[in-house]
Order: structure tokens, then sequence, then C-alpha cells
């Protein structure tokens, strides 16, 4: 559905077929104002998502505030990733296995994982109570059980008391000088879920450097990247000791997406 189409049907509670079956519709007082509301704030560039409260991601219904980003597309493939690793796994480990999502923001990632991995046991972190507390609200919603845990990376120690097979990290990879120049709409998202600090790899470093001791042997981090940041990340994975690049993979327009790394 188009914007237009998912304003109405929001506003309607009809869905989109019902829409065009009943096109000759009189809206009340109530519908006119939420729809003129809804409108309004859209021309004034506010994001249809955070306008609606909800998203679609990975074919799953998450809610949305604008104390988390909202999912892209490009993100289920880091969870599509993940998946096809897991897959690979024998019955008996996956349900053994534990997975963080580090820096969990709307839980779109280990929610997703959730539904896909009933048997795994997912972790998930973030240093924004009011993220969490949206995550929280979206596990419950899409009936999954997560451990939730306000962190900043590894330092709450129930968190860094656990050696994980698979780390996953979707991390704010935008430089910080570039984020007042993107388009209105992401003005509306939570700054400390977009800035990467002055060359976008702030936090990858982070990752990168705290995560050995909370990987399992032989255990793998997995991340999602920026455009042309692939270089640099490479650069700080093989100035590391501790990881091998195992795999890189592509979106659909031919941009490294995810980074896939083991543990030496």
């Amino acid at each position: 559905m188009n914007e237009t189409e998912l304003t109405f049907c929001e506003v309607l509670g009809c869905d989109r077929l019902s829409l065009y079956l009943n096109k000759d519709y009189i809206l009340n007082k109530d519908e006119g104002s939420r729809l003129s509301l809804a409108l309004r704030k859209r021309a004034l560039g506010q994001p249809l998502q955070y306008i609606l409260g909800r998203t679609e991601f990975m074919g799953l219904t998450f809610k949305l505030t604008p104390d988390v980003l909202i999912p892209r597309p490009e993100t289920e493939l880091l969870v599509e990733t993940a998946l096809k690793i897991v897959r690979k796994f024998a019955s008996s480990q996956v349900r053994k296995l534990k997975i963080l999502d580090l820096g969990t923001g709307s839980g779109c990632i280990a929610v997703s994982l959730a539904k896909s991995l009933p048997e795994a046991k997912i972790y998930a972190s973030d240093i924004s109570a009011g993220a969490l507390e949206v995550a929280k609200e979206n596990a419950a919603l899409n009936k999954v059980n997560i451990e939730f845990m306000q962190s900043d990376l590894f330092s709450n120690y129930p968190l860094s008391a656990i050696r994980y097979p698979l780390i996953i990290s979707n991390p704010p990879y935008i430089p910080t000088e570039e984020i007042d120049k993107l388009q209105p709409e992401i003005r509306y998202e939570p700054k400390v879920a977009l800035d990467g600090g002055s060359d976008g790899v702030f936090f990858f470093r982070r990752i990168i450097k705290e995560s050995p001791p909370h990987l399992a042997r032989g255990g793998l981090l997995v991340m999602e990247m920026g455009f042309n940041q692939e270089k640099s990340i490479k650069n700080i994975f093989q100035n590391s000791p501790d990881f091998e690049i195992i795999e890189v993979v592509k979106d659909y327009n031919g941009i490294e997406r995810v980074i896939v790394a083991k543990k030496v």
C-alpha cells in the first residue's frame, strides 16, 4: 500500500480492499479530525511510521515511538544472514543457542530471531530505557520471550557474564556531521540510534574491541554496515587479533551491508 492508503486504512480501521469498495463513505467528525491531524504531521515531515505508531518488519508488526529507530528493509538482510548461519547448526545445538542483540531499539531484530528460532534463547540490550520499553511491548505483541537488559554495550553485569555463540548488531553508523544533512524525516528519529561518531564507525571499534570476552569459542559477530564503510570496518577487524572475517553480504543494491566475523 502507498502512504495515502495506509493512512486512510489506519484512520478507518479497514483493509485496502474495503477502502476501495466503500469509496463513497463519508468520514464522521472524529475520523475527519484524525485524518487531518495525520496529514498535517506528514506535511511537516514526520515519518508515517511514527504517525501510525507501527510498521512491518520481516512480516511482523512492530509498535513504534520516537524513542526508537524506524526499522529499514536493509536490516532484514542482517536477520536473514543470522538465520542462515543458525540453520547450519544441528537441532540440538539450536536448543542451547544464546544470541545477543546489541542496541536492540524497537526489538525488531531480536523479536524476528525469536519468532524464527523459538528454541533459542534471545537476549537484547539497549542504553535507552525508552527504547527497551518499546522493545518489550513488541516482544509481547509478537508473543516471544526475550531477556531484555539496559546496558551500554557490555557494561551490565548479567549481560557480560554470558558467553554467546552469536552476537548481532545494527549499530549507529552515520557520521555526526552528516546527520543534519539527511532528509528531514530522519531528524525525527533518536540521534543516539543514528550517530556513529566523527567517521561513522565509532561503535564498530567498540564492539570489535569489547565483544571477544563475551563470545564463545568460535563465536560469530554479525553486524550491519553503512554505505561505503566496508573498507574501514574490515581494517578494524584485521587489526584485531581476535577475529577472522568470514563473509561480507551485499544487499539488493549491491552495497556491502552485512559483515560476519568469527572469534579465533
